[in-house]
């Protein structure tokens, strides 16, 4: 019995972006040598995470209340509607603290190859979303991928038709970088969008 569920315990860690069998086995060895503890704590906040996050029903974020506490901030302005492919984005555009809009999470990105497309990605509840009457700016800010860069182009597509302003996140050579060390597509994007 100790075996299967030690198993389990590393089979369910693999499942974890980046960790292979040695990280997971590793892992499982020192919560059960070393912090019981904390295994108990882990295994506590896991499952009441999965039970009680849900997505919030205007811009589809993890939250444990129907409607996010940014969606009903009323400080934040509603005329700009920031589209991000995860919560982890919002969460690194909410630490540099210099966007006060709303928020518009996919839950992913196109990627053909893998067959998730349109539908799968909720472009249908963005566009109803950023229809709202009060929305006159979508900002995009999909990763600079290939797969990024598409679901930007098909987003943009089809806000642009129903005559909302799309706007795209600027890219360019990072603050603090030396230009020989900036890898050649950043460098020529940062030079064809100068101002």
């Amino acid at each position: 019995m100790a075996e299967h569920s030690l198993e389990a315990l590393i089979e369910a860690l693999r499942r974890l972006p980046g960790v292979g069998v040695k990280s997971a086995q590793r892992m499982a060895f020192h919560l059960l040598q070393h912090d019981r503890e904390g295994a108990l704590r882990l295994a506590q906040a896991l499952q009441a995470a999965a039970q009680d996050i849900h997505h919030c029903e205007r811009c589809h974020t993890f939250s444990e209340a129907q409607v996010c506490g940014t969606c009903l901030d009323p400080a934040r302005d509603g005329r700009q509607l920031l589209v991000v492919e995860t919560p982890a984005d919002q969460a690194a555009v909410e630490r540099t603290g210099s966007y006060r809009g709303l928020y518009f999470v996919l839950m992913g990105r196109l990627r053909p190859l893998d067959g998730v497309g349109v539908a799968d990605i909720g472009v249908h509840a963005l566009l109803e979303r950023a229809a709202d009457g009060v929305v006159q700016e979508v900002i995009l800010a999909t990763g600079f991928t290939a797969e990024g860069e598409a679901t930007a182009h098909v987003l943009a597509q089809a806000l642009k038709a129903r005559g909302l302003a799309v706007t795209r996140l600027a890219r360019g050579v990072p603050a603090g970088s030396e230009l020989e060390y900036v890898d050649l597509s950043t460098l020529a994007h940062a030079l064809s969008d100068r101002h």
